[in-house]
């Protein structure tokens, strides 16, 4: 698996927040060209896209050959793919959607061995080196290197952050803004969410939890991490590659005038 810094690490490394992108697309190509453009960390998204757990695969294998973190998106907060995405080697787990406290502490569970959890041994798996990766190295790694993230984006979530944040096994979470907004039909910076939103990041603070969130624009990320969300994501693939698609055919649309 190389010599990398999972995520989780690189967030307390001072060395700057750490900047990712969504995987949304089925392609290594564009996973490579994220790689080479420079960025710390990608999400693969298997909650708001056509990726498969195989396609997955292939994107956090080739991600991490490249140096940057892999994170999967699980589809839901059901659980069903957890054992599945930590097995494949994934630095990390975003949990969409986490409505309580209880709902938390039963979903991280599952992302811990035991004795504080009940994640099941997979030693034979790519994240145990396919059975030769001492179990205890590979206990370790599964307990002090992946990053286990829940999304708030619901007022009752944010309104429970001190709650959600104590469930044991969780070291990260995730801002949502754009369901947050949508759930509540405010917009992004009305002054009863941007107060929730505080709540969290306060509460955050308090416990050492890093929070990180999704933007559009690098004058976004700017503003995110002066606020203190401590790893950033920009844009997503498609987004990034269709711009840039459609820039180029509006300068060759003007250079024909």
């Amino acid at each position: 698996m190389g010599a990398r810094t999972p995520l989780l690490h690189q967030l307390t490394a001072g060395t700057g927040p750490p900047i990712g992108t969504w995987v949304k697309l089925p392609s290594l190509e564009t996973v490579e060209m994220l790689a080479l453009a420079g960025f710390d960390f990608v999400v693969v998204d298997l909650e708001h896209s056509p990726l498969t757990l195989e396609t997955a695969y292939d994107a956090v294998v080739l991600a991490q050959a490249l140096g940057m973190s892999a994170l999967v998106r699980v589809p839901d907060r059901s659980g069903s793919h957890f054992q599945r995405v930590l097995d494949l080697g994934a630095d990390g787990v975003l949990v969409p959607q986490i409505a309580g406290a209880e709902q938390a502490r039963q979903l991280m569970s599952q992302l811990v061995f035991p004795p504080e959890g009940v994640r099941g041994m997979g030693i034979t798996s790519r994240a145990g080196g396919w059975g030769r990766t001492p179990v205890a190295e590979y206990v370790r790694r599964g307990q002090q290197d992946v990053l286990r993230a829940v999304q708030f984006e619901s007022v009752g979530s944010l309104e429970a952050a001190a709650d959600i944040l104590d469930a044991p096994g969780l070291n990260a979470a995730f801002l949502g803004a754009a369901d947050l907004s949508m759930s509540t039909g405010l917009p992004a910076g009305h002054p009863q969410l941007q107060s929730l939103v505080d709540h969290l990041l306060e509460q955050a603070q308090a416990r050492a939890v890093p929070v990180g969130t999704a933007v559009a624009s690098a004058a976004d990320v700017r503003a995110a991490v002066d606020r203190g969300f401590a790893y950033v994501m920009v844009g997503n693939d498609a987004g990034i590659f269709g711009r840039a698609v459609a820039d180029v055919r509006a300068a060759v649309a003007s250079a024909l005038l």
